[in-house]
């Protein structure tokens, strides 16, 4: 299949441009390459890929990554609400305003399938034990709020036939060619192998996770299944769903260094995440198979593998640092 990914050479991206080309799809992406344009030198058939370094703000870029595919996953983004509120003008316009030129850009290339990557974050707070699908959302920041818009947006489109799916994942770790040290479990898996010493802010809160080894097979299984089974459909994906402090204590037995202190501070960021994704598992039969301690092992592999240089002080692992470095606009 032809699949054109925006977004394609961040985090989640950068592990599944691979992983789609191995199982002999053809695999365009659109990215700015923010973070390096060498993420994809390893790829074994580098044939399949074709890149196109340009904005989705343009729909020029769209037109010319988008030509002749047959699917379209839409990852790019602002992808947090850190990196959000740095700069919110800019992140509605990539985050929200952009969104309406990728859903006519689909519709002009005649796409028939457009998997949205949504967030979990859109239920915002909820008091409730099973957070599902059908859960009232209750955005809470300017992030959330527009990731439900565009949701909302897509589910009113017409996109001429094409067949559209929303997933909601919860927050992915693990270790990616292009690493992301600014997320949970990979932050504290970092400072527990270079600083020795994991803070947890807070430390009740409940933290779903997805380890990135599952989060691309989701991605594939939404790309291959038939379309009675996505069409339409709204799916949470997210698993383990532990306190903060649970995770530390799961982070510092993996790195197995006695030295590796706990320190607990005072937070202003209560806020937990508790979701079902049973639909998925009854639906497409996903399930995850890789947990969180999978994803430090895979993290302290990949640092002492070399894979991670600097990685306390490598703008490139940090979105807002970068962000802040390029002066995106």
């Amino acid at each position: 299949m032809r699949v054109a990914i925006t977004g394609g050479a961040g985090y989640v991206g950068s592990a599944l441009v691979p992983y789609l080309i191995d199982l002999g799809h053809e695999v365009t992406v659109l990215d700015l390459f923010l973070y390096g344009e060498n993420v994809f030198n390893g790829l074994r058939q580098p044939g399949r890929l074709a890149c196109v370094k340009g904005d989705i703000r343009n729909p020029a870029d769209l037109a010319k990554a988008f030509k002749g595919a047959e699917a379209v996953i839409h990852l790019a983004c602002i992808s947090n609400d850190p990196s959000f509120e740095l700069d919110p003008h800019l992140g509605k316009s990539i985050n929200y305003d952009a969104f309406a030129k990728i859903l006519a850009a689909v519709r002009g290339c005649g796409a028939r399938r457009f998997i949205y990557a949504s967030s979990s974050s859109v239920y915002g707070v909820q008091d409730v034990p099973n957070v599902r699908e059908d859960t009232p959302c209750l955005p809470l920041t300017d992030y959330s709020k527009f990731k439900l818009l565009c949701e909302q947006d897509l589910q009113a489109a017409d996109l001429g036939g094409c067949e559209r799916v929303v997933i909601r994942p919860a927050t992915v770790c693990g270790y990616a060619p292009r690493m992301r040290l600014d997320l949970t479990v990979n932050i504290l898996s970092i400072h527990a192998l270079v600083r020795k010493l994991i803070t947890v802010h807070g430390g009740g809160q409940l933290r779903p996770n997805i380890n990135i080894r599952d989060m691309i097979e989701a991605y594939r299984i939404l790309l291959e299944a038939p379309a009675d089974k996505v069409a339409g459909q709204t799916f949470n994906a997210g698993y383990e769903n532990h306190s903060v402090a649970d995770i530390a204590e799961m982070v510092r037995a993996e790195v197995r260094d006695p030295a590796v202190q706990i320190k607990v501070e005072p937070t202003v960021d209560n806020r937990s995440y508790h979701i079902n994704s049973d639909r998925i598992a009854n639906l497409l039969g996903f399930r995850a198979r890789h947990t969180i301690r999978d994803a430090v092992r895979s993290i302290c592999d990949a640092y002492a593998g070399g894979l991670m240089p600097d990685p306390m002080g490598d703008r490139r692992y940090y979105n807002i640092k970068t962000m802040q470095a390029v002066g995106l606009r």
